[in-house]
């Protein structure tokens, strides 16, 4: 069996599950999601604990046990204490500000770069320097993380640009006289 796919998954104090057919309701105190998963899984919640279960041991149901099941647990993590993607930026006069709801970027064009924010899905800037991307659902937030990163890529000469926290950007030799 998957070694994920068999891990049980804690479910939290007020946090409920709900199963209708393939779709998938989790509700907790930071929101509600829902997700439709493989009909063939086999989902059951018994005394606070959620287990996955496939029908048989064919390839595709291998690969679907562990997707499954960490469908569910990001689901169960999300409403609960929810999921961050840490920015930064890097560069002469490159920054970040709130406008209301949307992000305001600052980085290198002629013009700012807004970024509306999806539902669920909030934006911090305790540094002009740094962007906090939170949510309740972790493929929205790691998708919006992504498109603001998209707005102005790290480059590899000297470095500017939008890049996760901790993210090594391998630097290249420029010309030489």
């Amino acid at each position: 069996m998957s070694r994920i796919g068999r891990a049980p998954i804690a479910v939290p104090e007020g946090v409920e599950f709900a199963q209708d057919g393939p779709i998938v309701a989790v509700k907790g105190p930071k929101g509600e999601l829902t997700q439709q998963v493989p009909r063939e899984m086999k989902i059951a919640l018994a005394d606070g604990v959620i287990t996955v279960s496939r029908p048989t041991d064919s390839g595709s149901h291998r690969s679907l046990h562990g997707l499954t099941r960490t469908l569910v647990a990001n689901m169960v993590e999300g409403v609960t204490k929810g999921f961050e993607k840490r920015l930064e930026i890097v560069g002469v006069g490159y920054r970040a500000s709130l406008k209301g709801e949307s992000l305001e970027l600052l980085v290198g064009f002629s013009h700012p770069v807004l970024v509306e924010p999806p539902e669920h899905v909030t934006f911090e800037t305790p540094q002009a320097t740094v962007v906090l991307v939170k949510g309740i659902d972790k493929q929205v937030v790691g998708q919006v993380a992504a498109k603001i990163r998209a707005a102005r890529p790290p480059e590899p000469y000297k470095g500017k640009g939008i890049r996760y926290a901790g993210e090594y950007v391998a630097k290249k030799v420029g010309k030489r006289a």
